[in-house]
């Protein structure tokens, strides 16, 4: 059941346009019903107790731009109830699922499910550029489309350029946003984190920084000849990426995983299961330059990217194990730490990038606080948790990091909490 109470005073983010204040806020079943003094008088009337949160951030919901959900129903890991929850009570109040599945989303019969209230969390769906995901033939993007998908994307990788260049000119994408990974698989190799002398040193077998920039280019030169085209660029993981980005005369936006600003080759422990991840991971100037990117606009979007791992893949060797990370609860306060906290970020400069960027990363309106709206997050930036993983419960996910470990800053409360 949800919470009635006055916070005054607490932190306030209304939106994008506005600055951070400090005022109270009125909340009633989880409704906002009032800010500032009409909400002290409201509450007065109502006969509610004014609560001290001063430290505390009440703030519009997060975005997920792109995460997998492989069996949305019985799936063992993860289900769409299961995501639900954890991303809900991780603050998020969008995610956009990419289109690998157990039934792969390449046909509009399989988007019947996108039906979400604005008062929970919505779930949007990407579709499949390419039937199966196979990158053979082009999917009916038209009826894709127009069923509730998104926008369209590829796989994790680049798909070839004669069938991408086929789905520019057919030109079925409209305005929908188009989803591409600069990843080639060939030039990866085998290689598990990005060469760097910490690679070398650790005795990693390396993933070559051309095996991003050498399909970024080509990706930008499509969009080039294509302005038209919603391109979106998904997961950068290099410094020389962002320079390239950097430089380019498109207007293409692009995410960045939020594991490649918390962990490079250099501070994870030997055995952290935050190795093994799609794209691999960096080296410490990777992540710097990530940082600076993101801060700077290079860069659009902080994604989850989450993938949900049982406990035996997650303990197969680490050039075996399928590459992933799941964890919705860790983002904020392990991002806030990191950019708040180390890098001196302004908390608007955090919700453009975990927020505001994202929507604009999948072609949507900004989430904002309003009133009779229960889209809104409260965070506390000191409590201090232990991260644990329920393993009775069903289903859990066991690729999630920093387990056992101590975690500061928590999500307290969420109005779209059920």
């Amino acid at each position: 059941m949800f919470q009635t109470y006055l916070l005054d005073p607490v932190q306030i983010l209304y939106g994008s346009n506005q600055s951070l204040d400090k005022d109270a806020v009125l909340i009633i079943d989880g409704n906002i019903k009032a800010f500032g003094e009409e909400a002290r008088q409201l509450a007065q009337k109502l006969n509610v107790q004014k609560t001290s949160a001063e430290e505390k951030l009440l703030a519009p919901c997060l975005v997920d731009p792109h995460s997998t959900l492989e069996d949305p129903i019985i799936g063992k890991n993860e289900t769409l109830q299961s995501l639900k929850t954890n991303a809900t009570n991780a603050g998020y109040g969008q995610v956009a699922l990419l289109p690998k599945s157990r039934l792969w989303r390449d046909s509009p019969e399989q988007f019947h499910q996108n039906i979400s209230s604005t008062n929970e969390l919505l779930i949007h769906f990407w579709g499949s550029l390419t039937v199966g995901g196979q990158n053979k033939d082009l999917s009916a993007h038209a009826d894709i489309l127009k069923n509730g998908a998104i926008g369209l994307s590829a796989d994790n990788s680049l798909i070839p350029t004669n069938l991408l260049k086929k789905a520019l000119l057919i030109g079925e994408i409209g305005n929908a946003p188009l989803l591409l990974a600069p990843r080639d698989l060939e030039i990866q190799g085998g290689g598990l984190v990005r060469e760097s002398v910490e690679t070398l040193r650790a005795g990693w077998l390396p993933d070559p920084v051309e095996s991003e920039t050498l399909p970024l280019y080509q990706l930008l030169e499509l969009h080039r000849c294509h302005p038209d085209v919603s391109v979106r660029i998904m997961n950068m993981s290099t410094a020389a990426g962002v320079s390239i980005l950097s430089k380019s005369t498109t207007a293409t936006m692009a995410s960045v995983g939020w594991w490649h600003l918390i962990a490079d080759s250099s501070n994870l422990a030997p055995y952290e299961i935050g190795w093994r991840v799609t794209p691999s991971i960096g080296s410490p100037s990777d992540r710097k330059e990530l940082i600076k990117g993101l801060k700077k606009g290079t860069l659009t979007a902080i994604a989850v990217n989450s993938i949900a791992l049982d406990e035996a893949e997650i303990k197969q060797p680490s050039a075996h194990r399928l590459p992933g990370l799941n964890g919705y609860k860790l983002v904020l306060p392990l991002l806030w730490q990191e950019l708040v906290i180390k890098s001196n970020w302004s908390v608007k400069e955090l919700w453009e990038a975990l927020s505001f960027g994202p929507s604009r990363f999948l072609n949507l309106p900004e989430e904002s606080l309003n009133i009779n709206s229960n889209r809104w997050l409260l965070f506390d930036p000191n409590k201090r948790w232990i991260h644990t993983i329920t393993k009775k419960s069903f289903p859990y996910s066991a690729n999630q990091p920093f387990e056992g470990s101590e975690i500061i800053g928590q999500i307290v409360d969420c109005g779209l909490k059920d």
